[in-house]
């Protein structure tokens, strides 16, 4: 029981003694990697298997995501550009028009509606007022891929929610809504 008294007296005392030091100065570093990070030349060759860090992409190349980028900028200039340039790169196919209406089913119906009408559950609730009909605008997949990338009036962008061949689906069903609310 002494030598237990005399353990537990020389811990406390140990204790008060390492806790009385200069608070302002770093103590003890278990892991001193944890708080010094190796830094990295941001244009050298210090990375993985020296290979350059910071690096542009080789001309014409495509991202990970296996689509290329969309570099057309959000203004009517580029609505138009997109309008003009832009076609379904997917064929139009069964397979394709299926999915693209589970998404849009999953994205598009609550405001836009199941005809593309512009009546769909927000609307009829009162929540937005002013969606518009597919058969009221003068669209085409260029102009919808657009809108879908940069969104347009009260509808953000959908271009995170989708990948690339997604959004292309979804366009074919579009198409195909117009065309049946225009008959």
């Amino acid at each position: 029981m002494k030598n237990l008294k005399s353990i537990i007296a020389l811990v406390f005392f140990v204790s008060i003694l390492i806790s009385c030091n200069n608070r302002r100065e770093r103590q003890l570093q278990y892991m001193p990697d944890m708080y010094e990070s190796v830094p990295y030349d941001a244009n050298g060759a210090n990375g993985i298997n020296n290979a350059p860090v910071n690096i542009k992409p080789v001309a014409g190349t495509i991202s990970r995501g296996g689509h290329p980028a969309y570099d057309i900028p959000d203004t009517p200039e580029g609505y138009d550009k997109a309008k003009a340039e832009l076609t379904n790169p997917l064929a139009l196919n069964d397979e394709n028009l299926e999915k693209g209406k589970q998404l849009y089913d999953i994205y598009c119906i609550s405001c836009h509606g199941k005809k593309g009408d512009g009546n769909g559950y927000l609307a009829q609730a009162d929540k937005f007022a002013g969606i518009p009909s597919y058969a009221d605008r003068d669209i085409n997949a260029g102009s919808i891929y657009h809108v879908i990338m940069h969104g347009k009036n009260l509808m953000g962008s959908h271009s995170s929610q989708l990948t690339y061949k997604e959004r292309w689906q979804i366009i074919h069903y579009v198409e195909q809504l117009r065309g049946d609310l225009l008959k």
